[in-house]
């Protein structure tokens, strides 16, 4: 069951994405043995890549077919892409300067769907109408319904968003089902590509979806950012891009390819076994993987690896930009920062090779929590606005630093996931794996977010008073506190900013973690042999 949760690691809180490389689904017995006797006889480097799902020689020229595939592909995840740079990227910020940290992260849990697409994959599978196709059977439908509601949200954003601390329930329910759409979307997508591309292209896949997935995201988040100030449209001439007209827009190029897709392109045939179709049975293989003892002890790692640096992504961003970080500002920082991420993919992919491809995903963890660190003390020490070119520079650097230590991390746990996965049920070992490790990048947001608010101490002060007009210090926290200040006159004043508190606890948690759980546990996985992560297939 091909599956992958998506993208590469990117700037912000799409790092704690990840793509899963593409394997083949099913092998009938008598392959398999004729699989056996063909290892056997090659040298013991060629095997161990065969077993990874490698080819020893992957050189060759692609076909106009193959071309016109990658096209369409990328296209399908640049539409997936612009749901999650609206989600976690632009949206986030245009809201900080109504909501509370709690607040955000309420609204932080409209990305968990990319996170859990592991659910209900089978049935996207194996549930289809032949007369459409089996991909195609999902990806129309979902396509016209994310549409709809960026048609419906282009429509009422505004209003929502002028008053977003009234509206904070239904604006999450809104990109929830925005995300939940794109991301059942994707799993018939990553299907289609198995089909669309010759075998001997497969590998291109994930290139397609790296590509759209990260165009569709940037798009949503650094390029928007930068359109929708007033300020930079200003500054450079260029037109003021508000949110209901860029929902418009890509509310049209959803229905649009949705229309090409339905009535001009076909859908190849694919040969299904009863497998394939059998949901319960792949829920079965599901739960026999998360049996495997070793699998357990991943799933514990993965759980928790990402704490570390969780209050770093989460919050640090946020608190920049209300100490005065222009958005525009911080999304050219982001924009600059993307091509040395491919760049580092690159290097870390050849790092990655061989027989320890958790080491670099080791050695990257000192420098993510050094980074974590300085991200901290940068926002201690922001420097009141407008801040130098010298500053914006260094935090380029700092930024770029910080995402190839990401990439490096992510490259190396794909590389092993790629060597430990059982090809006979290649894609559903794969999603499994890739769910938990996003599950670690997702689930801490939400207490980190709603920690900075726990842990700050403020109180209300009338100007000229010596007195806090209100005693109860989360009362100049809340949104309802703050208003309340406001309106008698008084200025909320921080002792106490939550924020640090909860970064140097992560942080704590996250050396505590790595060093007595992380590094034994990874370097006694790495040296198990591939045997031990195979399921005894009936």
């Amino acid at each position: 069951m091909s599956r992958r949760n998506p993208s590469r690691n990117v700037s912000s809180s799409f790092s704690g994405i990840t793509v899963s490389p593409r394997t083949p689904k099913h092998m009938h017995a008598d392959d398999e043995a004729e699989d056996e006797v063909e290892l056997s006889l090659l040298r013991e480097d060629e095997r161990r890549e065969a077993a990874n799902g490698l080819d020893v020689e992957d050189s060759h020229s692609l076909s106009n077919e193959d071309k016109k595939a990658m096209v369409l592909l990328c296209i399908l995840y640049l539409i997936q892409g612009v749901p999650l740079g609206l989600a976690l990227g632009s949206v986030p910020f245009i809201l900080r300067d109504q909501l509370s940290y709690s607040q955000l992260g309420t609204f932080a849990l409209s990305g968990y769907p990319y996170s859990l697409k592991l659910l209900w994959s089978p049935i996207v599978d194996s549930v289809f109408f032949p007369s459409v196709g089996r991909r195609k059977s999902w990806i129309i439908p979902m396509q016209f319904i994310t549409g709809t509601i960026m048609l419906y949200l282009s429509l009422n954003v505004q209003v929502l968003m002028d008053d977003a601390k009234h509206h904070v329930t239904q604006l999450t329910f809104l990109f929830t089902s925005l995300v939940f759409f794109s991301a059942t979307q994707d799993i018939a997508v990553d299907g289609w590509a198995l089909n669309l591309l010759s075998p001997e292209s497969l590998s291109y896949a994930s290139t397609c979806q790296t590509i759209g997935l990260n165009t569709g995201f940037f798009a949503s988040f650094t390029v928007f950012l930068a359109f929708n100030s007033e300020a930079f449209a200003a500054k450079w001439g260029v037109p003021h891009l508000t949110l209901s007209a860029y929902l418009k827009f890509w509310c049209v190029m959803s229905y649009a390819v949705s229309f090409w897709l339905l009535f001009m392109k076909k859908e190849k045939k694919e040969a299904l076994t009863e497998v394939d179709l059998n949901i319960t049975a792949v829920y079965k293989q599901i739960w026999a993987i998360c049996k495997l003892k070793h699998i357990q002890r991943l799933i514990i790692m993965h759980l928790f690896a990402k704490v570390g640096w969780a209050a770093n992504e989460a919050a640090t961003s946020l608190k920049m930009v209300e100490k005065g970080f222009l958005r525009e500002d911080l999304a050219i920082a982001v924009l600059i920062d993307f091509p040395f991420q491919i760049t580092g993919g690159w290097l870390a992919a050849n790092w990655s090779r061989g027989q320890y491809p958790l080491r670099p995903w080791l050695v990257a963890f000192w420098p993510r929590l050094a980074f974590g660190l300085m991200a901290t003390l940068i926002v201690y020490w922001f420097p009141r606005p407008p801040i130098t070119m010298g500053f914006f520079v260094f935090l380029v650097i700092h930024t770029v630093f910080s995402s190839f230590a990401s990439t490096v991390q992510f490259v190396g746990i794909s590389a092993f996931h790629t060597r430990i996965s059982d090809p006979l049920i290649g894609g559903t070992y794969m999603t499994l794996l890739n769910t938990f490790t996003n599950m670690g990048g997702t689930w801490p947001k939400w207490f980190v977010l709603k920690g900075v608010d726990m842990f700050t101490v403020a109180s209300c002060k009338v100007k000229g008073g010596s007195t806090p007009l209100i005693s109860q210090a989360t009362e100049c926290v809340s949104e309802t506190g703050k208003a309340a200040c406001e309106q008698a006159g008084g200025e909320c004043f921080i002792e106490s900013d939550g924020y640090y508190t909860v970064s140097a606890l992560c942080m704590l948690f996250g050396v505590a973690f790595l060093v007595l759980y992380i590094m034994p546990t990874a370097r006694k996985v790495q040296e198990l042999p591939t045997s031990a992560w195979r399921l005894k297939m009936s």
